[in-house]
């Protein structure tokens, strides 16, 4: 299975369990660190997810991921978490819950006239193929989702 197959797999057997508990999926990612390969699951839910919320999700997932094993090429390991304050903005309702917030993006190649690929800047609109952001200098830019490698709030530390 291609990685995009493995996280297919998963959201189609974990989707279930996270409806069963009210919770929001927002990510799944099957990524090699090292010499190993995680299977990372992300979920939330209003006032946030908890550790046990999570061990829960695993222990009934785990099982589920075992049947599907010979056709995953790699051992893994299946790590279930909160997506943290970092977490990616991906989905439409991710989009909608940080209009008018300065979010960071990270670009695939820098946009036309800019020669950076990476901005801070407030969110004001999306729709389904691109988000629209006015940066500090006052600019509107509208920006393709598919040139986006990450998007997600932007935090001053």
């Amino acid at each position: 299975m291609t990685k995009k197959e493995i996280e297919e797999t998963c959201e189609k057997l974990v989707l279930p369990i996270i409806d069963q508990f009210g919770f929001e999926l927002v990510d799944i990612e099957y990524v090699k660190e090292g010499p190993n390969y995680y299977l990372r699951v992300y979920a939330d839910k209003e006032g946030g997810i908890t550790i046990d919320d999570c061990v829960e999700v695993s222990r009934l997932l785990s099982p589920k991921l075992d049947k599907y094993d010979k056709e995953f090429k790699d051992a893994y390991i299946l790590e279930v978490s909160s997506p943290g304050l970092l977490r990616p903005l991906k989905k439409d309702k991710d989009f909608e819950r940080n209009l008018g917030e300065l979010i960071e993006i990270k670009l695939f190649k820098p946009l036309e006239g800019y020669k950076y690929k990476e901005f801070i800047a407030e969110l004001s609109a999306y729709n389904s193929n691109n988000i629209t952001v006015i940066t500090e200098d006052g600019d509107t830019i509208e920006i393709a989702r598919s040139n986006i490698s990450l998007a997600r709030l932007y935090i001053e530390f």
